[in-house]
């Protein structure tokens, strides 16, 4: 029967191996369940054949004993009333009722190991799912912490490409603050240049500066004077000659 070779694979499949190939387990474990389910009607739908099959061979193989039986007894009385004939026929049938009572016992042998077996597994699938049943709840808490993990995992990498992003913005900054401080110390020198230019202006009308054309002037007019008297020296020298 094609139902106990599919069945039978089905049983014989780990289910921890399918739950594992599944790439979201809490999503799909109640999928799983449903699935097992149907399959478990299915099994107890041909469970119910294959006993039905049973108990029919059953009841023929005890048909067909009971009518064994029963022309044997008819043989003995046909014996017992002198009638050889009829004791022949009647032991005839018991030789073909037999003949078909090792059918119907073979019959009954096949119904009875497919009933068992699909007893076994209809036992087994229905304890899997039970167990299933009562592991979902720690299979779906273990699925939410491992995504649970990797949203947290996510933000971590996130925060550290926040500090990549955090050490380029000070290296900006350190690069801005040093424009900034060769920009102020340009204007410093500008400004100390100007200020060179308009100090040598102002010397000019500094009171120091008047003060010492005042003393060369003095000293022009001192060494003229000088000259002078010279000068007028010599010409009265020159007339007393």
């Amino acid at each position: 029967m094609s139902i106990l070779k599919r069945f039978s694979d089905i049983m014989s499949s780990n289910i921890n191996s399918l739950l594992d190939k599944l790439e979201d387990p809490a999503k799909m474990i109640d999928q799983v369940l449903r699935n097992l389910e149907d399959d478990l009607n299915k099994v107890k739908a041909e469970t119910a054949g294959v006993i039905a099959d049973q108990a029919r061979a059953k009841r023929q193989l005890d048909e067909c004993s009971e009518e064994i039986n029963r022309m044997q007894d008819y043989a003995q009385r046909a014996v017992e009333a002198g009638n050889d004939d009829d004791a022949r026929k009647f032991l005839a049938r018991k030789l073909q009722l037999e003949e078909k009572r090792g059918a119907l016992q073979r019959e009954y042998e096949i119904a009875a190991d497919n009933a068992d077996k699909m007893k076994q597994m209809h036992d087994k699938l229905a304890a899997q799912i039970k167990e299933l049943n009562s592991r979902r709840a720690a299979i779906k808490a273990k699925v939410a912490v491992a995504k649970t993990q990797q949203k947290i995992n996510k933000i971590g990498a996130g925060t550290a490409s926040s500090g990549a992003n955090l050490g380029t913005f000070a290296r900006m900054e350190e690069k801005a603050q040093r424009m900034l401080d060769e920009a102020d110390a340009m204007a410093e020198l500008t400004e100390a240049d100007q200020q060179d230019d308009i100090s040598n202006i102002m010397d000019k009308y500094d009171d120091k500066s008047l003060a010492v054309e005042n003393e060369l002037d003095k000293l022009k007019s001192e060494i003229q004077g000088d000259v002078e008297a010279e000068l007028k020296k010599l010409k009265e020298q020159s007339g007393d000659e």
